[in-house]
Order: structure tokens, then C-alpha cells, then sequence
């Protein structure tokens, strides 16, 4: 009897060690590298300094987080294939780049979807934002959620713009995506299609005449020296994403695992509510410079709208159909409808 009590200890004891393992193991010393495209003081990168700070804490000092804003690792296209490698930890982007690598993301860069951050948030926590994470692993990516960029307007150095027919011809900078590049084409622009880190130069060097951000990044990038106008079109909502390598994150522990996504989304919390404070802070702070701003009657709007609603149909077939339903149907949704 008392061999066999002995047995079946020394059978459960590994079992009990197995089933604990993910819950008991410890936390290494590490190092992350955490780049984006946009400045320090940007509400993007406070949300990484955030991250870093969370991460920091739940580790109890054994997981440091190193911030590289600025572009200072490369351009968002270039910063993905990085994380694809191993190179690089981690990345924040506009999530719409990633149609690059999964066609479906595509269909958050559609134009005039959203009609608040709020609004957006509701979508992209919601099951369709969390399909779209779903894609991810299978190009070398893990995403651990969605911050914000938040709505795009447009600058130009040339005139102001006040109606549809004012954006003909105007040569644009969009992000180096699908949608945004033929958007600009169809509303009669020239679009020209470049990193973040390049765009300062081109306009101060007049390769192109204008751009499209939201108003704190015109603000931190400093855009209204090279930039006489402005028009809040707010054509554009831009969710952005937290990347991880998925070479770095298979090495993770569960533990480690954790931290790291609770950081995430504790820290988007607080991002979205500086962005947000920003973006409302931030148009007064470019009147200030001199920069002259102008406002879209509905009218006008409304024929953006229509303008444009040859990009959504043809980009609805090539990101999915299906996809761009389901976008639509949890828009309706948060919308109450």
C-alpha cells in the first residue's frame, strides 16, 4: 500500500507542476524595442511612453520597454517587414497599412465611416476589429489592439480649399496605402504616396503640395510652416494598431504574454483620451501660427461623399465583401440602428 501511495505521488506530482507551470513561471530580463513614425510629445507616442511605464511596473522591473519615435528605425512599411524579421519588438501604425499584408484591413481605411472616435472604438473592441487580429499571426504579426490616429484633414501651400473642385490637381501626400492613394486620385488630385518621415521635406521642398493628417500631427510635425491652408474635411478616421513580432512573441512565456497585453490595453485607454484632447487643443494652436483654416459646408461634404463612393465599391469587392458587410453591420450597431 505504501508503494503505491509512493507511485501515485510521484505520478501527480509532475502533473500538478505541469498544470501550475503557465501560472508560476517567471517574468525574464529583457529588452523590447518599441518604434513608430511620429515625434515625441505626439499623443501616439505618449501612449507608447505609457506602455512602457505599465509594462515596467507589472514586471516588476524585468521587461524594459526602449521607445524609437521619430522614424528613427525606418518608415511604417519598412518597420513592419522589420517586425516580420525579428528585428524589431514591436510597432504602432495606422491599421489600414497593414492591407498590405491581410486585404481586410483595407476596409478601416474607407472613407467617411466613422462619426466619432467613440463611435469607432465601439467597432474596432467589438468583433470586427477582433477578426481582423485573427489574420495577423500568419504574416508574422500579433496585434494586441487598436489605439487611435484619429480624423484626417487636409493642407495644402497652394489655395484654400473650400469645395470639391478646389482639391483638383493639388499634388497630395497619402499614407502608403491602397484606399488613400486612389481617394485623392478620384477627388481630382495627384496623389503621391510616401513614408511619414519623408513628408516634412517634401513639402518644404514643394515635391508636393499638401497633405493629409489629423490636427495634432500637423501640430507635433510642425506642417504649418511648410503649410499656408487648411480644411477640416475629417474624410478619414484612422484606427492604429500595436504590433507585435510573432518571432518575439512564440519566445514569450504565458506570464510574459500577459503583461505585455494588459499594458496594451490599459495604455489605449489613456491614449485615446490624450489624442482626443489633442485633437481638440490642437486646432487652436495651429490658428495661432497664422495658418488659415476653413470648414466644409454640409453641401460640400455631401458631395465628398458622393464623390468617393466609387473607392468604397470597388475597394468592397477587393478587400472582401463579406468583410465590409460585417464593418457596416457593427457600425449600425454602435450607431443603435
Amino acid at each position: 500500500m505504501l508503494k503505491l501511495t509512493k507511485m501515485a505521488l510521484g505520478l501527480a506530482l509532475p502533473l500538478v507542476l505541469l498544470t501550475a507551470g503557465p501560472t508560476l513561471a517567471e517574468i525574464r530580463d529583457q529588452t523590447i524595442k518599441f518604434a513608430s513614425a511620429n515625434n515625441k510629445g505626439h499623443p501616439q507616442v505618449m501612449g507608447m511612453e505609457k506602455f512602457a511605464e505599465l509594462v515596467k511596473d507589472k514586471s516588476g522591473g524585468k521587461i524594459e520597454v526602449k521607445l524609437f519615435p521619430g522614424g528613427t528605425l525606418g518608415g511604417d512599411v519598412q518597420t513592419v517587414s522589420a517586425l516580420q524579421g525579428g528585428v524589431i519588438e514591436m510597432t504602432v501604425l495606422n491599421a489600414g497599412i497593414l492591407a498590405n499584408n491581410v486585404k481586410q484591413f483595407g476596409a478601416v481605411d474607407l472613407p467617411f465611416l466613422f462619426d466619432s472616435g467613440a463611435e469607432a472604438d465601439k467597432v474596432m473592441d467589438g468583433a470586427f476589429g477582433d477578426s481582423l487580429l485573427k489574420l495577423l499571426p500568419d504574416t508574422g504579426l500579433v496585434g494586441l489592439g487598436y489605439w487611435e490616429l484619429g480624423f484626417r484633414n487636409l493642407t495644402n501651400n497652394r489655395h484654400p480649399v473650400t469645395k470639391l473642385e478646389d482639391i483638383k490637381g493639388l499634388k497630395i501626400r497619402t499614407i502608403q496605402s491602397p484606399i488613400p492613394i486612389e481617394l485623392f486620385n478620384t477627388l481630382g488630385a495627384n496623389a503621391v504616396p510616401l513614408p511619414y518621415t519623408e513628408l516634412y521635406t517634401a513639402l518644404e521642398t514643394g515635391t508636393v503640395d499638401g497633405q493629409e493628417n489629423p490636427a495634432a500631427n500637423i501640430l507635433n510635425a510642425k506642417f504649418y510652416e511648410v503649410q499656408k491652408y487648411m480644411t477640416l474635411t475629417r474624410h478619414q478616421y484612422n484606427p492604429q494598431i500595436v504590433l507585435v513580432s510573432k518571432k518575439f512573441w512564440d519566445g514569450l512565456n504565458d506570464e510574459e504574454k500577459t503583461v505585455l497585453q494588459a499594458a496594451a490595453t490599459e495604455a489605449r485607454d489613456y491614449q485615446r483620451k490624450v489624442s482626443r484632447e489633442a485633437d481638440a487643443t490642437a486646432l487652436e494652436e495651429i490658428r495661432k501660427t497664422g495658418m488659415e483654416i476653413s470648414e466644409l459646408s454640409p453641401e460640400e461634404t455631401q458631395k465628398l461623399r458622393d464623390a468617393v463612393k466609387p473607392v468604397i465599391e470597388k475597394f468592397s469587392a477587393e478587400i472582401g465583401t463579406e468583410t465590409v458587410q460585417a464593418l457596416f453591420k457593427e457600425i449600425g450597431a454602435a450607431r443603435g440602428q
